[in-house]
């Protein structure tokens, strides 16, 4: 079967396609054909050689396939079943601890930028009803972040106001999700053609971050000076005083990127005065995901693509994703 191996130091140019033998299933495990991926942050991070991985290791976190071999012991799945994975395989359900964040693929194990991989059965969920391989891909990380924001942490209802930052995959599914749940939604970004592509997805309000610095002061003005319920806060250190402005009262803020740097200044003294909750968020747990289907297979969200890239030329996809001019999720169709 064909992978991708990423060799140390790390890097886009270190990464092999190269072949290697699959694994047949033992007892919990199931063998998949992996006919999709999508890039996340995250991934890049690790192709990079920014985190700490073994020289070798198998890249990208998400992946969607079908079932080609069961282990002993294994009733959820059988051959020929559409499958999903799970960003966390250990983390099943309830709050989150350290046991439950070990074994991400692509990260602390191998990943899905494989043709064939074998992974208990744990790890996986099925898929929305009637998403090809590559729609259901795209959810694991960011659509799964975007729910947990909104749905499980904040639990906003209709009429809620939600701020999203920029067109990444997390933010344009917070805006979809945000909207299916009858939510106000102000969304940024600095370039005018990419607000206007959210305003098709039903962004309510949009704000040009690049031509109003204090954009964080104009969220709140179009809330009528109440402020936003829940930002989805992406950028960090370089945006979170913004985000903070444009917070009501006892709002909240989640804070699922860094874009802006690992660290920073935050107006503390503002956060505490104005009682807003600033939570981090790492993705979610299998039950979330089960959630999040069932509300993807009732109200119809589809996942918005922005290219597609053969395995082959993953360094290429990234290449892609660097450039910041992709406006949703990048796909590897395998």
């Amino acid at each position: 079967m064909k992978i991708a191996a990423v060799k140390k130091p790390g890097g886009l140019e270190n990464i092999e396609i190269r072949q290697d033998g699959p694994r047949d299933p033992g007892p919990g495990e199931i063998q998949v054909r992996v006919k999709a991926s999508s890039l996340n942050f995250h991934d890049l991070v690790v192709v990079q050689g920014l985190l700490p991985v073994e020289d070798g290791r198998i890249p990208m976190s998400d992946g969607a396939g079908d079932v080609v071999a069961v282990g002993d012991g294994v009733t959820r799945f059988k051959e020929g079943d559409a499958v999903l994975s799970t960003f966390f395989p250990n983390w099943r359900d309830g709050p989150t601890t350290l046991d439950k964040l070990i074994g991400v693929p692509g990260d602390h194990v191998d990943g899905f930028g494989a043709e064939t991989v074998t992974m208990p059965a744990k790890a996986f969920t099925r898929p929305p009803k009637g998403y090809s391989h590559a729609e259901a891909a795209t959810l694991t990380c960011a659509a799964l972040t975007a729910w947990r924001a909104l749905m499980v942490e904040t639990r906003i209802k209709p009429g809620d106001w939600v701020l999203t930052q920029g067109t990444g995959g997390v933010s344009i599914f917070a805006l979809q999700l945000a909207k299916a749940a009858g939510a106000n939604v102000i969304s940024t970004s600095s370039s005018g053609e990419k607000l206007e592509r959210l305003k098709e997805l039903g962004a309510d309000h949009l704000i040009n971050y690049k031509e109003n610095p204090d954009w964080g002061k104009t969220a709140k003005e179009i809330t009528g000076g109440v402020g936003v319920d829940e930002v989805v806060e992406i950028g960090g250190p370089g945006t979170m005083a913004q985000s903070i402005t444009a917070s009501r009262i006892g709002g909240h803020i989640s804070l699922i990127g860094v874009l802006t740097g690992m660290a920073g200044e935050v107006p503390t003294a503002q956060l505490m005065s104005a009682n807003v909750t600033l939570k981090g968020l790492t993705v979610g747990s299998r039950q979330d995901q089960e959630d999040m289907i069932a509300a993807i297979d009732a109200n119809g969200i589809k996942p918005v693509i922005d290219s597609h890239f053969p395995l082959d030329e993953i360094a290429n996809a990234f290449a892609h994703q660097v450039s910041q001019k992709h406006f949703g999720k990048i796909c590897l169709d395998i």
